[in-house]
Formats: structure tokens, C-alpha cells, sequence
């Protein structure tokens, strides 16, 4: 759903790669949606329908709702299945599990950083966000319908098996790679000296921006030369040696990471992390927290350092650790990129599905 969207363009790039035997087709359902007003209107009074109070109490959003429905769920398939034939189609693959794009004859594969059960892993997750147990029924729908599940991570692998009991074998990890640049930038070299620490994201509450404040004010007692740098997000901040950039295009996004020299964003609540991601591309050590795929990317006290949510002393304490110490910030940022250019690298990741996804095929 949304052509223009990183992670989609990135991997119908690694598809085309990977595949060079085959022509790789595009299917926006976002666009499709939008050529359907009248679909698209009844998707929301649908939405309506199921979740009207929540809504109107502003407790969950419309257009999340709209895509959460048994209507919406049917109506795409419907839709897909008109689009679909295994007369011109070798397989399909899906990005993420709002919907089922699989069609009988062709083979069918979801890529995907999220399961919506997944949340319950998180200590902090109120159960009554959960959505309508016949929309999870749907979801877990996909995941047995697909010949195999592709994660990012293996939390969401672990979801998969555990909170939606498919078999081990129709799940792998395929991982993902960095959305800020297509290339790594293997030349480049931070300054560790320099003690800027950097922050990437729009969603500042659930991104643990305010335990990073409480964090950075704790630094700056000891480390007054200290600084940091916010992007994405546009709080209000009263603090010196801080600086808030707020959105900037994709591409201007490689600028703050190359002059950064360690990044930290303590979040509370993460499907995936590609800006962790971007970080290890980049050769920075990373304080991070004990969530989601975060442990996948993070090794504790070897290319960073993980602690739980909403412990600001021990980021504070972490942080001065590294500033303190140059080498170590060398250290773990070459570890890092050794794991990026091993692990999180789209043509590994289109290397990895196409090994799976042939195999597949040769087992038919």
C-alpha cells in the first residue's frame, strides 16, 4: 500500500535484482483504493460500523480502523484475486498483513516487521487496543494462507509461531536493509570525539524522546560539551547543546547520521527500527532499549548497549560511558557495520527470499 513508501521501493528494487529471470509487476493498493471513492467511502463507514465509539473518543483512528475490518479484508481480495492469475504470475508477495493477496494457483509469500499479538510482548501495551478478535482471526489467516512468512526480525518470527501458531518451517527471517541510503557508505569515518548524539524519528512520545531529555540533562553535567541532535520530530525544548531539526527529505536524512558520533533513541514501542538499522550503516554505537527487533540489532556491550524502556539513569550512565571513551565508540560502530553489511543489506535480503522462494518452488 503506497508505492512511494522506502521499505516498498527498496524491496521491488531487490526483487528485480534477485529475479532477473522474471518481470516484476506492481500492485498499489493504496492507488486502487483511491481510483474507488465510493469503495474507499464504504471502507470508512465499515470502519464506523465496528470500532464508532473508539473513534469518535479519538481513541483510535479512522483510517487505521478502515483497514481492520472483515469488510475491507474481503473487498481487497475480491479485488487482488481479479488482478491475480497463474497464468501470468509465478508467485506473489505481499509487503505486511492487512490484507491477503494470496490467489489459487499462484504462490504467495508476506514480508512483513509486524504482527498485530506482537504487542502483547510489550510489558507496557494496554490489552484494549488490541483490535476485534474477528480482525485477528483474519490476520492470522495470512499468515497460513502464504507459502511462507517472511519477518524482518525474530520476534515477529517468534509471533508468528507462537501467537498465531504457524509452523516453524513456513516462517523465516529474512531481516531488512537501511531506507536512508541504497548504498553503504563504506568510506566513512565519525569523529567519536566530537559528542554529538543523534535522535531519528517522527513519533515523539512512543520513540522515548522525553527519557532521552531526562538522559541528556544528566550528560550535561558531566559532559557539558555534549550535544544533540533531534530529526524527525519537532518538540518543544528548553535545553542548551540541543538542536531541533524536524522532517527533512529521505536523502538530507545521511547528513546528520555522518556527523553524529553516537545514536540513541530509547524507544517504548517498535515494530521494526530501520533507523538502528541506518545507524550500524553508518558505524555509530548505539544506546538503545530492550524491545521489538532491538536485541536482533543490538548486542549488548558489543555494538551498543540496551536497557529498559523509560530508564533514563542508565542511558544517562551509558552515554557518558562512550563519550568518555572514543576507542569503545570505534569499537562497536566496526561491529556494527560489520553486522549491516552481513545481516541488514537489501541484496542480502533479496538473496535470502529468493533461496526460500525457489526452494519452494523446486519442492512442488
Amino acid at each position: 500500500m503506497g508505492t512511494a513508501i522506502p521499505a516498498n521501493e527498496r524491496l521491488a528494487d531487490v526483487l528485480r535484482q534477485s529475479f532477473p529471470e522474471y518481470t516484476v509487476d506492481i500492485i498499489d493498493l493504496g492507488q486502487i483504493l483511491k481510483e474507488r471513492p465510493v469503495l474507499h467511502a464504504s471502507c470508512l463507514l465499515a470502519a464506523l460500523i465496528d470500532y464508532g465509539p473508539d473513534i469518535l473518543a479519538r481513541r483510535r483512528s479512522l483510517r487505521a480502523c478502515a483497514m481492520r475490518t472483515r469488510f475491507f479484508f474481503e473487498q481487497v481480495k475480491k479485488l487482488l484475486r481479479s488482478k491475480i492469475s497463474p497464468e501470468r504470475y509465478a508467485f506473489s508477495i505481499q509487503i505486511q498483513s492487512l490484507f491477503d493477496g494470496g490467489c489459487p494457483g499462484v504462490r504467495h509469500y508476506v514480508y512483513t516487521d509486524h504482527t498485530h499479538l506482537a504487542n502483547l510482548y510489550y510489558k507496557d501495551f494496554d490489552r484494549s487496543q488490541l483490535y476485534k478478535q474477528a480482525w485477528i482471526d483474519l490476520e492470522r489467516s495470512v499468515y497460513h494462507n502464504a507459502d511462507k512468512v517472511f519477518t524482518r526480525s525474530s520476534n515477529v518470527s517468534r509471533s508468528v509461531i507462537e501467537q498465531y501458531g504457524c509452523p516453524p518451517n513456513q516462517v523465516a527471517c529474512v531481516y531488512a536493509g537501511s531506507n536512508a541510503t541504497t548504498t553503504r557508505p563504506d568510506d566513512h569515518q565519525p569523529d567519536y570525539s566530537k559528542g554529538n548524539i543523534l535522535f531519528v524519528g517522527l513519533d515523539w512520545e512512543r520513540k522515548g524522546g522525553p527519557t532521552l531529555l531526562q538522559a541528556f540533562r544528566k550528560v550535561l553535567e558531566k559532559r557539558p560539551d555534549a550535544s544533540l541532535t533531534l530529526v524527525g520530530c519537532t518538540p518543544e525544548v528548553d535545553i542548551p547543546q540541543c538542536k531541533v531539526v524536524g522532517r527533512v527529505p529521505l536523502e538530507d536524512v545521511n547528513r546528520y547520521y555522518r556527523e553524529a558520533s553516537i545514536f540513541c533513541m530509547p524507544t517504548h514501542l517498535e515494530p521494526f527500527g530501520i533507523v538502528f538499522v541506518e545507524a550500524l550503516t553508518y558505524k555509530l554505537p548505539i544506546v538503545a532499549t530492550t524491545i521489538g527487533a532491538l536485541p536482533d540489532i543490538v548486542a549488548d556491550g558489543v555494538n551498543g548497549y540496551l536497557l529498559e524502556p523509560g530508564d533514563s539513569e542508565g542511558i544517562a550512565s551509558r552515554l557518558l560511558e562512550l563519550l568518555e571513551d572514543p576507542d569503545k565508540c570505534r569499537r562497536f560502530g566496526e561491529k556494527g557495520f560489520e553486522l549491516a553489511c552481513d545481516r541488514y543489506d537489501w541484496q542480502r535480503v533479496g538473496e535470502r527470499m529468493r533461496e526460500h522462494i525457489l526452494r519452494g518452488s523446486a519442492s512442488r
